[in-house]
């Protein structure tokens, strides 16, 4: 566990290798995975330092990250990284409001192509806003 609800001053993780997640839990206690950081990609809570994270933040995998206190400014300096997390987040939004739960796996498949056999069937289910069993 990296990160957990309602921490101030969270870091932002750049993933070197390994596999990360960032999730929250609804009233039931329900997973819902807001975004997966596979290698090369950035992961950490968009709050600024001093307001509460609402997001869990763990490793899936052994990984080897980068570890760095939350600094919006040098994150926006890193524009590819923070260009390709953002474009992926509002499609996933865009997705999760008018796509259908195929057009969202195959989002999915298109989005992290390398995770498919790294990630439980659950977590994919989790992730695309549907039950495992559908």
């Amino acid at each position: 566990m990296l990160q957990e609800f309602g921490e101030l001053n969270t870091k932002v993780y750049h993933v070197v290798s390994g596999l990360l997640r960032s999730y929250t839990l609804d009233k039931k206690g329900k997973e819902h995975i807001f975004m997966f950081g596979p290698e090369g990609w950035v992961v950490g809570d968009n709050v600024p330092p001093e307001i509460p994270c609402q997001l869990y933040i763990d490793a899936i995998e052994d990984s080897e990250l980068y570890v760095l206190p939350k600094d919006l400014k040098r994150e926006n300096k890193n524009a590819e990284a923070f260009i390709k997390r953002l474009g992926v987040l509002q499609k996933r939004v865009i997705m999760l409001m008018s796509a259908s739960a195929i057009e969202r796996y195959e989002h999915f498949e298109e989005t992290y192509p390398d995770i498919m056999n790294r990630v439980t069937q659950k977590m994919i289910a989790s992730y695309l806003g549907i039950t495992p069993e559908a």
